[in-house]
């Protein structure tokens, strides 16, 4: 058994090759973008790297074959803001073998030790929490595309080396279909009827001022959470052009009260159904399967984010693009569910929401904690 640092295209393919030996018998998995995960550790491609560090592993077992693998990265803007200098580990997959699991542990917490760190969170994403974050302990079905999935036995390496929870993440399910409870709906239409209100969905025409409303509506609306780092600019907009590819328009709502961004809902459609069974690869014939596809459409959504500013969040604004979202979802007669991913359970008024239109419990998964005692462990 060795470890490797991933430094060249050998050890970059063997990172990558690593999911596929764990998988290879998990029918629910479907492999990410090779190069979604390719991006996350190019500075040219991801702007964390203008203000963090990060860096990965290989674990080789004796047969030679790639067994284990994990990142560790460095946030600066978020890593000094905890009692711990806290920094991060992701993008973990391991063969069922805690040795294994433990050394690649090791190697990354020693690597954080040296860079000043006193804890590491995981597995967390090296970017922002929608995507690759969290560890999945409940609801094991195929995920969307982002979302991390996991074998059920990655809990116990985790809790085994000493992580634990600091929070819960809940992924809930919205039949697309079904009719909200009547209660929801009056309200909704008495915000939509509102003459200081007004809903537009957002333009790819646009997509430059409407990036610029989705800052100013997230960094009130997310300002009093611990923790908070307000989003830039260019993250927002690099975002807003990944999502290009997939992004339907008429999935992303913004709501304005006389004129002023007020709160915004993003939706889009569940790529994994786009990619599955393309095994990481985008090639000729894997995008031409992709257009089709995507002509052709999909059944499932998925809901990333959604905010409101302090001040109005209490005019119902979230029921109305709610509302909005359901007019065009059902007259297109494609979409069969909605994922409502995913919300902290600090989050009380947004769970209330998913409540509110009757989404049921979908998936758990946990973002958890380990810090390193002051005996060197």
């Amino acid at each position: 058994m060795t470890t490797k640092q991933v430094d060249s295209k050998a050890t970059r393919e063997a990172f990558l090759k690593v999911a596929h030996r764990v998988y290879q018998n998990d029918d629910n998995w479907i492999a990410p973008l090779n190069q979604d995960i390719e991006a996350v550790f190019d500075p040219q491609k991801n702007n964390f790297h203008t203000h963090g560090k990060c860096i990965r592993w290989i674990l080789i077992d004796d047969d030679g074959k790639p067994a284990g693998r994990i990142a560790a990265f460095i946030n600066y803007q978020k890593a000094y803001n905890y009692e711990q200098n806290t920094g991060g580990v992701g993008f973990f997959e391991c063969i069922d073998n805690q040795e294994y699991a433990f050394t690649l542990f090791d190697t990354a917490k020693n690597w954080l030790k040296a860079e000043g760190m006193e804890a590491m969170d995981g597995p967390i994403n090296f970017g922002e929490n929608d995507s690759f974050w969290g560890l999945l302990v409940e609801g094991f079905t195929p995920p969307s595309y982002g979302m991390n999935y996991n074998p059920p036995y990655y809990k116990r390496f985790f809790e085994r080396y000493g992580f634990t929870t600091l929070y819960e993440q809940i992924t809930n399910h919205l039949d697309a279909n079904k009719p909200f409870p009547d209660r929801f709906t009056k309200i909704a239409q008495r915000v939509i009827n509102a003459p200081a209100n007004e809903f537009r969905h957002l333009r790819a025409s646009q997509i430059k001022q409407f990036a610029a409303d989705f800052i100013e509506i997230y960094n009130d609306a997310w300002q009093d959470f611990e923790n908070f780092t307000p989003l830039t600019y260019s993250t927002v907009l690099e975002s807003f052009n990944k999502m290009k590819l997939i992004m339907d328009e008429k999935l992303v709502w913004f709501a304005y009260v006389n004129g002023e961004p007020a709160a915004f809902m993003v939706i889009v459609p569940d790529a994994n159904q786009l990619i599955k069974g393309f095994n990481g690869k985008l090639g000729i014939i894997e995008k031409l399967t992709f257009l089709y596809r995507k002509w052709k459409g999909v059944n499932r959504m998925r809901a990333i984010v959604m905010g409101t500013k302090k001040r109005f969040q209490n005019r119902g604004l979230e029921s109305g693009i709610i509302i909005k979202l359901k007019e065009y979802v059902l007259s297109l007669k494609q979409y069969e569910e909605l994922e409502l991913s995913w919300v902290g359970d600090f989050n009380e008024k947004m769970m209330a929401i998913h409540q509110a239109v009757g989404a049921t419990f979908g998936k758990r998964h946990l973002t958890m904690r380990y810090i390193f005692d002051k005996s060197g462990s």
